[in-house]
């Protein structure tokens, strides 16, 4: 299982998380062990981040930014820490060649909708002229750039749900090319209004109930959540040279388009099951070698049922029967442009640790999902590759018919 580009290997340095579990990818991880669920706030179908930014960022910086990029910053500055960049110290990289790719689907939806009361209360003349800065969906990457002096390309990456697994992708094309030295890459978002659940709600996507319960027989939608999920990529030849420590490997990317529907993905799951085995081609990983998948799991009755489908047909009915599969979304909720990144850090914890976390909320498996090993709770994990590895797969599906799976490992584990 040699990997197919010598000295290319991509490998993960750092990462963080801010979650409606807590801050951090060691709270995220702990408590998505144990089942815990967030809890929901005003709206029974949202579960924000217990977060204040002035906790771990300037004031002034938060008067600037919108939530999106402040859960992205404090992500960040956990994954860049652990990384080995500090800011009392000479960075371990040329500012030039640090990249920057964050994804994000909906950008600084809170700042648009603060300063649209604003305008109808107030006028115009009493909008702020910082508006269109917090709301683009790019200003969680041009912030990070600037707060660490990355002068790197640093771009968002916007494709619905799947965004910040493409930004992973992105990332890791970047390294592959020889431009850049190292790229922070990850997912964040803010878009936890009762404007926007409204707009799910209308849509038949978010749960009436209030509670998220993937691969359920019971299940009836989403809940949303917010979030941000951070990792630092690098060369192994590069980690090495500077010698950093190696949490895990990304060893395979694939996505594609369904070409079908601006909202449903594509009934046969076609589309959707090419990414996976495009990411398992990539990373020379056979099927029968994962350990864990961690699914996009909605919980509403259409995704979950395409999302097996594909699974089933890229990696067989056989194999997906016996690999331990969860979604984190029963815990956090749907995070839409940083589920992806937020669910590559989950994958990551879980193979470190070598315990998958179980499905918050699921309670009575729906049978016509067919043959699955859904994770209930906790489970350690089980070595099945042949060099002793573990290796996971995060898969991840947006609006737009955007599909992209993450194969992620961590070497040589017993």
């Amino acid at each position: 299982m040699s990997d197919p580009r010598p000295g290319r290997e991509v490998v993960v340095t750092g990462f963080g998380a801010v979650t409606p579990l807590g801050v951090g990818a060691g709270v995220l991880h702990e408590r998505a062990a144990a089942g815990d669920m967030a809890v929901a706030g005003s709206h029974p179908a949202v579960r924000k981040a217990d977060f204040t930014a002035t906790d771990h960022l300037p004031r002034n910086l938060v008067r600037r930014t919108d939530r999106f990029t402040q859960l992205a910053l404090v992500a960040a500055e956990e994954a860049l820490t652990q990384a080995g960049h500090r800011t009392d110290a000479p960075p371990p990289w040329l500012p030039e060649r640090v990249a920057c790719v964050i994804g994000c689907g909906l950008g600084g939806t809170a700042s648009f909708e603060a300063q649209r009361e604003v305008y109808v209360r107030e006028g115009a003349g009493f909008v702020s002229p910082l508006m269109v800065p917090q709301m683009m969906a790019n200003a969680a990457a041009a912030h990070l750039s600037m707060r660490h002096g990355f002068r790197g390309e640093s771009l968002c990456v916007a494709s619905a749900c799947s965004s910040g697994a493409q930004a992973v992708g992105a990332g890791m094309r970047l390294l592959a090319a020889g431009a850049a030295d190292a790229v922070v890459v990850g997912g964040a978002e803010a878009s936890s209004s009762d404007l926007v659940a409204a707009a799910f709600a209308n849509a038949g996507a978010l749960s009436p109930t209030g509670s998220s319960r993937p691969f359920d027989r019971d299940r009836d939608g989403f809940v949303i959540g917010e979030g941000a999920g951070i990792l630092v990529l690098e060369t192994a030849a590069g980690a090495a040279r500077r010698g950093a420590e190696v949490l895990g490997v990304v060893r395979g990317y694939g996505a594609t388009s369904d070409a079908h529907h601006v909202t449903a993905p594509d009934p046969t799951g076609g589309s959707a099951g090419r990414a996976v085995a495009l990411a398992l081609e990539e990373a020379a990983v056979a099927p029968g070698e994962l350990a864990y998948v961690n699914a996009h799991g909605t919980g509403t009755a259409l995704n979950d049922r395409l999302e097996c489908e594909a699974l089933r047909q890229a990696l067989g009915a056989d194999v997906l029967a016996e690999l331990p599969l969860s979604s984190g979304k029963g815990a956090l909720g749907h995070l839409f442009g940083a589920a992806g990144a937020v669910e590559a850090v989950a994958t990551l914890q879980a193979l470190r640790h070598g315990v998958a976390p179980p499905t918050a909320g699921l309670r009575r498996p729906d049978p016509a999902l067919g043959r699955l090993d859904l994770v209930r709770t906790a489970r350690k994990l089980t070595t099945r590759a042949r060099t002793g590895g573990l290796f996971g797969l995060s898969t991840s599906f947006g609006f737009g018919g955007h599909n992209a799976a993450l194969v992620l490992a961590v070497e040589g584990r017993s």
